[in-house]
């Protein structure tokens, strides 16, 4: 267990301070250039499938399973190269890496994502943020469901969830209450999705993109504590 803190920043990863939607539109691309429509519209059937049978995206797990229908393919194993060499740090978001430095003179700086055990941390150390965050590093894979095993881990008498979900934000606001101040980067397609943001209460702060948390100091952010 780590050494307690007044205070804790958790950052998600996906579409918080990585702009995903960039990264799956280039693999879209790749997949349809190099083996074929037909073959880049499976691939995503497969991965869809897959977010509902675990409950978040696995890359990986797509590529085997599409690899079985392919097996006579040999050219589909160089997509599993093409994944975990992608160049992650150059999708982050402007200023994602000054905004975690920003915050860390306050407090603790920890990525909370959701994902796999291969692809997600590779996507985390490949993209900085692993070093950014000095090792703090969790990943779950419904991680509104492991608040005690942060609080366990990274204990504080306040946390600030950075999150483009509202769902997330919603679902920690209701087990932690006034412990935590909710944050929501308004990046992604799930952050501009009128029946999501129809569907949940609004974060305690909004915010156009991540670099404008550069914009807060302490007391802006603990304003609803």
């Amino acid at each position: 267990m780590s050494k307690g803190h007044d205070i804790v920043f958790l950052f998600d990863v996906d579409n918080t301070l990585l702009d995903n939607d960039r990264v799956q539109a280039h693999l879209s691309d790749h997949l349809a250039e190099n083996y074929g429509v037909a073959a880049r519209d499976r691939y995503w059937e497969i991965l869809r499938g897959l977010v509902d049978e675990l409950g978040y995206t696995d890359y990986l797990g797509a590529l085997e399973r599409y690899r079985i229908e392919a097996m006579h393919r040999p050219e589909i194993l160089l997509m599993s190269s093409w994944l975990v060499d992608y160049p992650f740090a150059e999708r982050l978001f402007p200023r994602a890496l000054d905004v975690i430095k920003h915050v860390q003179q306050w407090g603790a700086a920890v990525i909370l994502s959701d994902g796999d055990a291969v692809f997600q941390p590779r996507k985390v150390e490949r993209s900085g943020l692993w070093q950014a965050v000095d090792g703090r590093v969790l990943i779950y894979i419904h991680k509104e469901r492991e608040l005690a095993y942060v609080e366990r881990l990274y204990p504080a008498d306040h946390y600030v969830l950075i999150d483009d979900k509202l769902r997330i934000l919603d679902a920690v606001k209701k087990v932690w209450g006034e412990r935590v101040t909710t944050v929501f980067p308004k990046q992604g397609h799930y952050a501009h999705d009128p029946q999501i943001l129809a569907r949940y209460p609004p974060a305690d702060i909004a915010l156009a993109t991540i670099a404008d948390l550069m914009a807060y100091n302490l007391g802006a952010l603990l304003k609803n504590k």
